[in-house]
């Protein structure tokens, strides 16, 4: 599958980069060697290969994440009461994209 410059614009407005024609250009290159790894990949016979349920930890070994546990905590006027700005029970956060 071949990238085009138009699909690299499409995602970059997506994304609201501003990319130069050069930045174009290279996107186009690098997205279609990833790409063609990525086919690569599909190519190898995994049909020896066990299924993973789990790929955090061996197999008996046991999980290596903490149980989930209730504890007490703050409260959310406590947790807001130095937020510079809050409402409705949540940080507010200035603006940061415009359209």
């Amino acid at each position: 599958m071949k990238i085009t410059e138009k699909e690299v614009r499409y995602v970059a407005d997506l994304a609201n980069l501003s990319l130069t024609e050069e930045e174009i250009r290279r996107y186009c290159t690098d997205l279609d060697e990833i790409l063609a790894y990525v086919e690569k990949l599909t190519e190898v016979d995994t049909s020896h290969v066990e299924p993973m349920a789990q790929v955090l930890y061996e197999a008996g070994v046991g999980s290596t994440l903490r149980s989930d546990q209730v504890r007490s905590s703050f409260s959310s006027e406590k947790a807001l009461s130095n937020a510079p700005l809050s409402g409705a029970g949540h940080y507010k956060v200035p603006k940061v994209v415009e359209r």
